[in-house]
């Protein structure tokens, strides 16, 4: 069963699992990451509300840091209104990145995670490896163990140096279960790209669409996450959540 039908008055992020709110544990795992300047998180305006209201609300320990409000460890966060009402209207995720960036052009890298994943590793070791092969980009990686359950995400091979070889988003009959997560670092001479893309492409709903276009282009590297994974799009997937970061 779809969220939507049990979820539709609140977004996917703010969806509890282990009595937190998933976005909550995304920040958590980067309490380690070095080099954050900033958190922004980009929502619709129906959600806009929601999301101030939880960045405005002190987080219970551990992740309470010295600053007001929900900044985490110092780093202050910040809701962008993409200004979008209903989901014929809706960006899409890499509209949202493309909206950010045209309004904004940040001198920065850019590292995305999706709001809506659920992991248990830190985030360091991803930077850690993104960074070293910056300036190219690098997408999270997780076997996800199951061919047919690869069918419904994007799907990676790699060469020995981690670079992607090759990538297919939701293919009918996947090569391997190497999947990508909705974590990418994107080193900044590369945003501009996304302009690019949106110019050549009318895919900008998924993420991985535009992933697959750049591997395509450009040097990809792929980094996969050990642990536990999970895309809570649907109620089994939340469950399932549930019962193991319970």
């Amino acid at each position: 069963m779809r969220l939507a039908a049990v979820a539709k008055d609140t977004p996917k992020p703010l969806l509890t699992v282990a009595g937190k709110a998933l976005i909550d544990h995304v920040v958590e795992r980067l309490r380690t990451a070095e080099g954050l300047s900033e958190i922004v998180v980009v929502t619709n305006h129906k959600f806009y509300g929601h999301f101030t209201r939880w960045a405005k609300t002190p987080p219970a320990p551990p992740m309470a840091g010295p600053a007001a409000g929900r900044a985490h460890a110092g780093v202050p966060i910040r809701v962008v209104n993409d200004g979008t009402d209903t989901p014929e209207e809706r960006l899409g995720s890499v509209g949202d990145i493309h909206f950010v960036w045209s309004r904004e052009r940040v001198h920065d890298d850019w590292l995305i995670v999706g709001g809506d994943n659920l992991f248990d590793q830190e985030m360091t070791p991803f930077l850690s490896f993104a960074r070293a092969k910056a300036p190219a980009i690098s997408v999270g990686l997780y076997d996800i163990g199951d061919i047919r359950a690869a069918s419904k995400f994007g799907v990676c091979s790699l060469d020995a140096q981690g670079r992607v070889t090759l990538f297919q988003e939701k293919p009918e009959k996947p090569l391997s279960t190497l999947i990508a997560t909705c974590v990418y670092y994107f080193p900044r001479p590369t945003l501009t790209l996304i302009e690019e893309y949106r110019v050549q492409s009318n895919a900008l709903d998924a993420a991985g669409s535009y992933i697959q276009w750049l591997a395509e282009k450009k040097n990809v590297y792929g980094f996969q996450f050990s642990g536990k994974w999970y895309d809570i799009g649907s109620v089994e997937s939340l469950n399932d959540a549930q019962q193991h970061f319970k």
